[in-house]
């Protein structure tokens, strides 16, 4: 289980070594799924992005508006915080997505177009009835020119001026462990930059945790709960540390 944002990539610059690494991994005979807690792209955003730095991930990409796609019901009305790939798990729910009051659910996301507004429209649909859901709880991603600010933060926005508890969809939570559970074995492991998502991920599954430090976690961040069995700089180290050949 690969993440993406802070292993594959970070931002729109790929890792070194991470494309041979994963070809490093299947010719060795793993069974690769990538999970992210982006949510803003479509999955097929995110398989075109993988194919474009050497990674074929056709049918393999599974993101965290995927999971909170199934935490909608069918013809409800969703105000959607976020990019096209909450538009997309909404209509594959059978929902319709919505900008302003009534809504039966909002889903926040990661949207750099955030503003007060914005923060007002979801505010006021969470106060009048609707179900607060977020892809996930990341206070921030890794891009080229440091961190930035990641859909946990928006989320924390929104639930704070609605003064109301959020379901959340995304790694670590059920509702991604539910999508990519009937992809998988019983054991495997998942590689992050986050312990906090993706090591609790691991434990959720029941997985080993392979921490990398080309993303959010930096080495003299450790200790780190959960504590990984893996650390590795980037996933061509972890690799090598393996001795999958």
């Amino acid at each position: 289980m690969l993440d993406l944002d802070g292993v594959i990539w970070v931002g729109g610059t790929p890792v070194p070594g991470a494309a041979e690494a994963v070809e490093r991994l299947r010719e060795a005979g793993a069974a690769l799924v990538f999970v992210t807690n982006m949510s803003a792209l479509t999955v097929a955003e995110q398989e075109a992005k993988l194919a474009a730095g050497g990674i074929d991930a056709s049918g393999s990409v599974i993101t965290s508006a995927t999971a909170a796609g199934r935490l909608i019901e069918p013809g409800e009305r969703v105000l959607v915080v976020g990019g096209r790939g909450i538009d997309e798990a909404v209509e594959l729910a059978g929902a319709e997505v919505c900008l302003s009051d009534p809504a039966d659910a909002v889903v926040v996301g990661m949207d750099p177009g955030f503003n007060y507004d914005t923060l007002t429209r979801a505010m006021r649909a969470v106060r009048g009835g609707a179900r607060l859901i977020g892809t996930n709880h990341d206070p921030s991603y890794p891009t080229e020119r440091g961190l930035e600010p990641g859909g946990g933060s928006l989320l924390a926005a929104v639930a704070a001026a609605a003064e109301a508890v959020p379901i959340m969809a995304g790694k670590p939570n059920q509702p991604i462990v539910d999508c990519v559970r009937s992809r998988i074995g019983d054991t495997g492991v998942v590689v992050g930059d986050r312990p906090d998502s993706d090591g609790r991920f691991a434990q959720a599954l029941g997985y080993e945790f392979a921490l990398v430090f080309s993303g959010v976690t930096e080495p003299e961040d450790l200790p780190v709960s959960p504590e990984p069995q893996y650390c590795a700089s980037d996933l061509a180290a972890l690799v090598d540390q393996m001795g999958l050949e």
